[in-house]
């Protein structure tokens, strides 16, 4: 399916949208080893960053929230990426599949993880990872059962749990955006 909008080069942006691809670009996905590309050869944003651009004040609040999840959270990083995959899988998302493949293979997932993720079998994951995954799962299916609850707050804390929960719901958010304007 052919993109919907075609993304904006910073040249067009208003004043509010370039405060907001700075934001972006100049923030803490834009640090350290780049595993995949925010921006395309024309400086305009990848992914849902550019979607954000149209509506500065909810995409910067997007955006933030994002940042938080990625980079504030009590996740390990494994754990954390492995509950995005879940995500994308679940969402059939290409972009944020693509994406967060590369930060988990930086991460040392195997190509025998990232397969089983694909098809949501989390058995191949241990200790806190097989929580993380069972959690992510039985929330992309609806709800925690008790027992399920019960694993994943004794392992990560209320807080925790909160954490995963606003992942979760950001990375399907996301899923939606892409999904709606053809974003690969």
């Amino acid at each position: 399916m052919a993109p919907r909008i075609r993304p904006l080069t910073p040249a067009e942006l208003d004043a509010d949208q370039a405060l907001l691809y700075a934001a972006i670009v100049g923030g803490p996905r834009a640090q350290g080893p780049q595993h995949f590309a925010l921006t395309a050869a024309d400086g305009s944003l990848r992914g849902p960053f550019d979607i954000m651009l149209r509506s500065p004040a909810l995409g910067t609040a997007q955006q933030e929230l994002g940042a938080s999840i990625r980079y504030r959270t009590k996740l390990a990083d494994r754990e954390r990426e492995l509950a995005i995959l879940l995500v994308a899988a679940h969402e059939d998302s290409d972009f944020e599949r693509e994406s967060h493949e590369a930060v988990a293979r930086a991460l040392g997932f195997e190509d025998d993880e990232l397969s089983a993720i694909r098809s949501f079998d989390v058995s191949a994951f241990a200790g806190r990872e097989a929580v993380v995954g069972r959690a992510v799962v039985a929330l992309l299916d609806g709800d925690l059962s008790d027992d399920e609850w019960d694993a994943a707050s004794a392992l990560l804390g209320v807080d925790g749990v909160f954490e995963l929960t606003a992942l979760v719901g950001y990375y399907a958010t996301l899923a939606l955006q892409l999904r709606v304007f053809r974003v690969r």
